[in-house]
């Protein structure tokens, strides 16, 4: 077995997705994986934008015979929807990481979110010519966040380096072929004898490892018998297939170092897309085509394309589903896309003029398993500067939602505004910007209103009475209401005691709405809870009197009873529970109290060790741009959950600052 390629060539298309913190170099493997097969990305002459990858992109390419899609996803928290879409139709991932100790615990979701969907992973240690600290260092600061065993394939060759001083990585010794490679800038690495320090320690370990699930590998580690490196890669990839461990492996994707031997591993341990869609997905091998829409995007003059794995069967163009007509299969080659006649089970493409497809559709049979975007966690009221452009904005505010499910969009019926919720700053700001390139349109941001509330907290007897002659019929009605406070939660109730007809039966009804009408709008500006309305007396006129009539005065003596009932200002409060590393439990509860919550307490997040979980009670006012805090006080990593949880009288300054607002907004 030459190289130890034990398996036979002619796989199935496959598909691996490149995904890891922000920053660690995922695009520039990407390129250089690419690359690599002689399928750049980018146009002759064309140079290279660096900026924050927002969305996955999908490129295709073909390495030693076998098809592959690869998926470049994005780093930042703030889209991590958009990775848990990509990974759902991915054979294997690769997690990005770097060499320093210090920044393991921003792979702690990731890990987590492979190990729970079961999805198989290789480890690429990125930017191994920086590498400080010691491997086995950075090693077990990785396996500190991940549950399923991290196995070394390859450990570092270093050599002094007369200019700077020090010892620098010029290549590595591949564990499971005993074989030794130095890197060659812009080249394939060249093999070497392997060094005399030979690493028998690492070696023994793999094969340890390996053995835990393999009597025969176990009986030749017991017996001192070396396998041969068939039988290493084969073990390799049936527990990588199965989940049981994941290879790490070491190189530079900006140097071009160990890309080739990241193909290679790619190549052996991949699972097949019969492999991926049987066992991970329980899809039956026999039947007609199906198909998983993993994303949506609005693409110019081509419209709508729905990019989705080919799970089952084959399908042209053309075809017909219950949700629409196939108008165009592309593929991604190269800088252009491609339109091809057919996809074969396995290939990852994107299909033309599915209008009704959503991003998570399953197209030919029963819905699969797909992620469901997270909560929501900032938010900003957009309008437009013309309202003229306001259908146009509801337009293309749709096609956004659609290419982005983990965006919200509310229209707030008490405020009047419509509320774009999402992952954060950096996801919302990426939104907008899409929505202007997309429709031409630009909106303005605001921070949302508050949901503040009012109440009262004395009773009071107020009398109204309305008398109008305007020519004929006038209008006449009399009203005499106790308003009283009630317990927090108990909300609206009218009660009626007139006796004897002072307020005939039919004008009534007319009374009881107008008084619950009037607590939409209390003395602050904000709706009225808790009250209760007893109406206890009134008069009548038998011509001028009416529905209306009875209404008017009715609002009139709540607006001036309301008033004087020493009306006060409710604040919402949610109960926050934060979750972050416990190394900054203390920054997240400074940040929270910063913020007028209350600590409650914290404990450590349910099976995830080192990470605690802390509750708050916070003030609705104080949330808007927590989370941007949060994540500078906690490595990115914090995130929380929000509810509400009850209402509060609000301090005076913020009374004083509510009614100055409305004030300068003339409300």
């Amino acid at each position: 077995m030459p190289n130890g390629q034990s398996r036979e060539a002619g796989h199935g298309p496959r598909v691996a997705a490149l995904i890891g913190p922000l920053g660690a170099g995922k695009t520039t493997l990407f390129e250089a994986l690419m690359a690599a097969t002689g399928a750049p990305l980018r146009r002759p002459g064309e140079t290279r934008v660096r900026q924050t990858t927002t969305e996955s992109r999908l490129a295709h390419a073909s390495y030693l015979g076998d098809s592959w899609s690869l998926l470049d996803c994005p780093g930042s928290v703030e889209f991590a929807f958009e990775t848990a879409a990509a990974l759902a139709v991915s054979d294997i991932a690769v997690v990005v990481a770097e060499p320093v100790p210090a920044r393991a615990p921003a792979l702690r979701p990731i890990f987590r979110q492979l190990e729970d969907e079961g999805i198989p992973f290789l480890v690429f240690l990125n930017r191994i010519d920086t590498l400080a600290a010691p491997l086995e260092e950075c090693l077990a600061a990785l396996q500190a966040e991940a549950t399923r065993p991290l196995v070394l394939r390859q450990v570092p060759i270093r050599e002094s380096d007369p200019r700077q001083g020090t010892d620098i990585v010029t290549g590595y010794v591949d564990l499971a072929s005993e074989r030794a490679y130095r890197y060659r800038p812009g080249e394939v690495s060249e093999l070497i004898r392997v060094p005399s320090q030979t690493a028998a320690a690492e070696r023994e370990t793999l094969l340890e490892t390996l053995a835990d699930h393999d009597d025969t590998l176990l009986e030749k580690v017991l017996e001192g018998i070396p396998p041969n490196p068939g039988e290493v890669y084969d073990r390799l990839h049936k527990d990588i297939a199965a989940g049981a461990i994941a290879g790490v492996l070491l190189g530079s994707a900006e140097r071009g170092h160990g890309v080739t031997r990241l193909w290679k591993a790619l190549r052996h341990d991949t699972p097949e897309p019969a492999e991926t869609a049987t066992a991970r997905l329980a899809i039956e091998p026999g039947g007609p085509p199906l198909l998983q829409v993993f994303k949506t995007s609005y693409a110019g003059h081509a419209g709508k394309l729905s990019y989705a794995r080919v799970w089952r069967g084959g399908v042209r163009d053309g075809a017909s589903f219950e949700q629409g007509r196939i108008g165009g299969i592309l593929r991604f080659p190269g800088p252009e896309a491609q339109k091809v006649p057919e996809a074969v089970a396995g290939d990852l493409v994107a299909l033309g003029r599915l209008d009704q497809v959503s991003t998570g559709t399953t197209l030919g049979g029963e819905a699969l398993p797909f992620p469901e975007p997270p909560p929501p966690v900032y938010a900003l009221a957009i309008a437009t500067s013309d309202r003229k452009d306001e259908v146009k904005l509801s337009g293309a505010l749709a096609r956004l939602l659609d290419e982005d499910p983990s965006l919200r969009l509310t229209h707030e019926p008490e405020t009047g505004e419509t509320v774009l919720a999402g992952q954060g700053e950096i996801h919302l700001n990426a939104a907008l910007e899409r929505l202007a390139r997309g429709s031409g349109l630009k909106v303005t941001t605001a921070k949302p209103l508050v949901h503040f509330r009012e109440t009262i907290r004395k009773p009071v007897h107020q009398h109204a009475r309305l008398k109008r002659q305007t020519g004929g019929h006038g209008q006449f009605a009399d009203v005499k209401l106790d308003i009283v406070p009630r317990s927090p939660g108990e909300g609206f109730r009218f009660i009626d005691r007139i006796v004897g007809g002072a307020v005939p039966r039919q004008y009534i009804p007319a009374v009881a709405e107008a008084a619950e009408e009037a607590t939409k709008k209390g003395p602050f500006g904000f709706p009225v809870v808790d009250v209760g309305v007893t109406l206890v007396d009134g008069g009548f006129h038998s011509v001028d009197s009416s529905d209306m009539a009875f209404k008017t005065a009715t609002r009139i003596g709540m607006s001036e009873g309301l008033a004087k009932a020493d009306p006060i200002l409710l604040e919402p409060i949610d109960k926050v529970i934060v979750s972050a590393p416990s190394l900054h439990t203390a920054n997240v509860q400074r940040v929270l109290s910063g913020r007028r919550g209350r600590i409650l307490g914290y404990h450590e997040k349910e099976g995830w060790p080192g990470w605690d979980e802390t509750e708050a009670l916070v003030p609705e006012a104080e949330l808007h741009d927590l989370i941007i805090e949060l994540r500078s006080q906690t490595m990115g990593l914090g995130t929380f959950v929000r509810s509400f949880d009850h209402l509060a009288e609000a301090h005076a300054r913020l009374v004083e600052r509510v009614q100055r607002e409305a004030a300068a907004h003339g409300h």
